[in-house]
Order: structure tokens, then C-alpha cells, then sequence
């Protein structure tokens, strides 16, 4: 099994001293931590640069009704771009750093989604731009969620709008004219989008919400 390199270990040493106490999750051994919040997640990714050892930070939002087997940055904010590691003694302050980068954006989030409305809200202020289909996708769904039957709609008409490249752009086209006929109905939609948060939490291996995930998406606990 290959060693940790010395940036490895000072950044997660310094995002364990930091995002632990606001009660993130490592991701295994990874560069990755993740703020549970039952239906989205927090996102913070510490990088390292690919010619190089390092690294830089990025945090960001993922919303699980998108059903993925894999974590994505739904919102993302590149908070430092690559961060040169030359020895241990240099690269200890700057570890230092991005962990409280990352825990004062991570904070923010939280500040900025405490519920589906704030969500809705923030994702029906970006305008549907052609070759972004997942930004059309989630502002449909969080239309839907909230009875907003028309912009509902017409987020999902953008969505079929799109051309269906590969097969995960025919699938999202299926979903979203799915969505369209189910968005007069939020007591539908709703279902869908627990059904869909429960199948992505098991794709990601993410287990039971944690205590304290509220919302009508998140699912009841076993």
C-alpha cells in the first residue's frame, strides 16, 4: 500500500483539527470531507495539484435527488487554487489555512441553505444556459418541490431542450419529462425525491441521515 506524502498528512491533520468539530466526515483516506445534511451535502475537497504535491481547496453543494453514484459539485466555489508544498515546515501554515478556509465556507453554506426554500430560491435565480443541463435539472426538481408548477416546467423544457449526448443525458431527459408531469403534484414530487435521496445515500455509501437532518426529503430513520 502506498505511504501518505507529508501534504497529505499536514491537510488532514489541519481539516481534522477544524471540520471535526463542526461534525464532517472524512472520506475514507481521501482528500475529501463531507457535511451530511440528509437530502444535499457539503462538499470540501482539498486537491492536489497534478504535477506537483500540494494542495488547493474547493467546497460546494451536491444535491441527492440527482440519484448519482458518485459526488459531484452541484454549487462550487474554488476557494485557493494550488498550493506548492516544498517541505514540512512551509507547508504546515498553509495546510492551516485551507482548513479554516474550509471551515468558514462551510459554515457559510450552511448559512446560505438552511432549507428546500432557500435552495429553490438560489437555484431559480440562475438563468437555464444550453449545455448546462444538471443547472436546469435542479432548479426544476426544487421548483417542483416548492409548487412552483410553471417554472417547474419550463426548467424541465430547457432539460429536453438539450441534446441527449450520452446515456446519463437520455436518462436526466427521461426524469425530467417524468418531473414535468408529476409538477402539479408536490405531494408527488416530494416522494420521487425521497425515493431518489434514499437510492443515492446508499450509492455513496452514506449510511442513515445523521441526527438532527430535517426537512420533508430526508428519510425516516431505520
Amino acid at each position: 500500500m502506498a505511504s501518505t506524502s507529508p501534504a497529505s498528512r499536514l491537510v488532514a491533520a489541519a481539516a481534522r483539527e477544524r471540520l471535526r468539530p463542526l461534525g464532517l466526515r472524512q472520506r475514507g483516506r481521501s482528500r475529501i470531507w463531507i457535511d451530511d445534511h440528509g437530502w444535499w451535502l457539503g462538499v470540501v475537497e482539498f486537491p492536489s495539484p497534478t504535477w506537483s504535491r500540494g494542495s488547493g481547496l474547493n467546497v460546494g453543494a451536491m444535491w441527492l435527488w440527482q440519484d448519482f453514484d458518485h459526488l459531484a459539485f452541484d454549487f462550487m466555489e474554488r476557494v485557493s487554487g494550488s498550493q506548492e508544498f516544498r517541505d514540512e515546515k512551509q507547508f504546515a501554515p498553509v495546510a492551516a489555512e485551507l482548513a479554516r478556509g474550509a471551515e468558514e465556507r462551510v459554515e457559510a453554506l450552511r448559512d446560505r441553505f438552511p432549507d428546500l426554500g432557500a435552495v429553490a430560491r438560489c437555484l431559480l435565480e440562475r438563468k437555464d444556459v444550453p449545455g448546462y443541463l444538471w443547472e436546469s435539472f435542479n432548479a426544476g426538481v426544487a421548483a417542483g418541490l416548492t409548487g412552483r408548477t410553471v417554472l417547474a416546467r419550463a426548467r424541465f423544457a430547457a432539460v429536453l431542450a438539450e441534446d441527449p449526448v450520452a446515456d446519463w443525458a437520455r436518462e436526466a431527459r427521461r426524469t425530467a419529462r417524468h418531473l414535468s408531469g408529476l409538477a402539479g403534484d408536490e405531494t408527488a414530487v416530494r416522494e420521487w425525491a425521497r425515493d431518489a435521496v434514499l437510492s443515492c445515500r446508499a450509492k455513496l455509501g452514506l449510511g442513515a441521515p445523521p441526527e438532527g437532518a430535517g426537512g420533508p426529503l430526508v428519510p425516516d430513520r431505520p
